[in-house]
């Protein structure tokens, strides 16, 4: 196994990622894993319901090299999960979003770089994908930076830098389906932005398959998309409903700050590109050197018959669908045995 006698480092090791990925990896033969995240209080949840002495903790920030530099000691792979993910704070606080998602993530990368760390995979977003909001801005950036260092090493590097892109991940920190559940058990009505937004839909099990995937295929500078399903705010929470067997009524209070009606995955642009893997695409990065001349005299074939890949052409979940995917989520299962 790719993982077998290897050190992984997570930074933001203490997300629903991070949890996710101790789940798949604790049973594998793996020697070590090493949580780095600033919550101190979420490390110490996590070391006394683990009680594994594979996995070691370091209190750190990405935006400080310093601390990520002492984690990175001995390190072989590393996922960088770290990131400030709330589209509304974002809004708010532009600038704690490029002091997080970008330059911390380069600091990151910059440290791999200089352990000779084997490969790194960089987590990115959908929001990432024509971004409108400061938080898809700043991953979008994050994601320029990645491909960026993944091309100047080149195939032939000690480090390999590749990127994933995902959806929304069901259940995850901040997300609705906790919130609406919430709703649902205490009799209120359920908060609705819009109906008709859609959303792709993964489980966690999902991203870290996608992330995988990416650590077994990629090169550097690559950009990995895992194809998903997508379903509207309203089938969601109809859904839940009647998985809860709820009287719930639903109450529809506008959208928030900097979200969008739909979510891409893949840009027109990278489409032309992109390399069908079946169930995911791979978008190589762009070789082109920078020479002004190409982009006046040749430039890039036509793209005005592709469209991008987004959450109104995906296939759409119904209700039922939507309630089978659901019912793979500990949150949901366990609450209606």
């Amino acid at each position: 196994m790719l993982f077998t006698e290897k050190t992984l480092l997570i930074t933001g090791g203490t997300g629903s990622f991070g949890n996710a990925v101790l789940k798949r990896f604790l049973d594998s033969d793996i020697k070590e894993i090493r949580i780095f995240s600033r919550d101190e209080k979420k490390q110490d949840d996590m070391r006394h319901i683990l009680k594994n002495d594979r996995v070691k903790f370091y209190i750190g920030d990405v935006r400080d090299k310093h601390s990520v530099d002492s984690a990175m000691k001995g390190v072989d792979y590393i996922f960088s999960a770290a990131a400030l993910k709330q589209v509304p704070s974002c809004e708010f606080f532009p600038m704690q979003a490029v002091y997080t998602n970008i330059l911390g993530t380069k600091n990151v990368l910059d440290s791999a770089i200089e352990h000779e760390a084997k490969k790194i995979v960089v987590l990115s977003t959908d929001k990432a994908c024509y971004p409108i909001n400061a938080m898809g801005i700043s991953k979008a950036m994050m994601e320029k930076v990645t491909i960026a260092e993944g091309r100047v090493l080149g195939n032939n590097a000690k480090t390999t830098i590749c990127t994933t892109r995902y959806g929304n991940v069901m259940a995850s920190r901040g997300s609705v389906i906790p919130l609406w559940i919430d709703q649902i058990k205490a009799n209120k009505e359920i908060t609705i932005t819009d109906p008709n937004m859609t959303r792709f839909m993964m489980t966690l099990d999902d991203a870290v398959d996608l992330v995988l995937y990416a650590f077994t295929n990629g090169r550097n500078g690559d950009l990995f998309i895992q194809k998903a399903p997508a379903a509207t705010l309203e089938t969601l929470a109809t859904a839940l409903k009647e998985l809860y067997q709820a009287d719930t009524n639903i109450r529809i209070i506008g959208t928030r700050h900097g979200e969008k009606l739909y979510e891409s995955l893949v840009t027109r642009e990278e489409m032309a590109k992109a390399i069908d893997m079946g169930k995911y695409f791979r978008i190589p990065c762009d070789e082109r050197n920078l020479n002004y001349d190409n982009y006046f005299a040749e430039g890039q074939k036509d793209i005005n018959g592709i469209e991008d890949y987004h959450s109104h052409n995906t296939h759409r979940l119904n209700v039922d669908e939507m309630k089978a995917l659901l019912l793979k989520l500990d949150i949901v299962r366990d609450d209606i045995r």
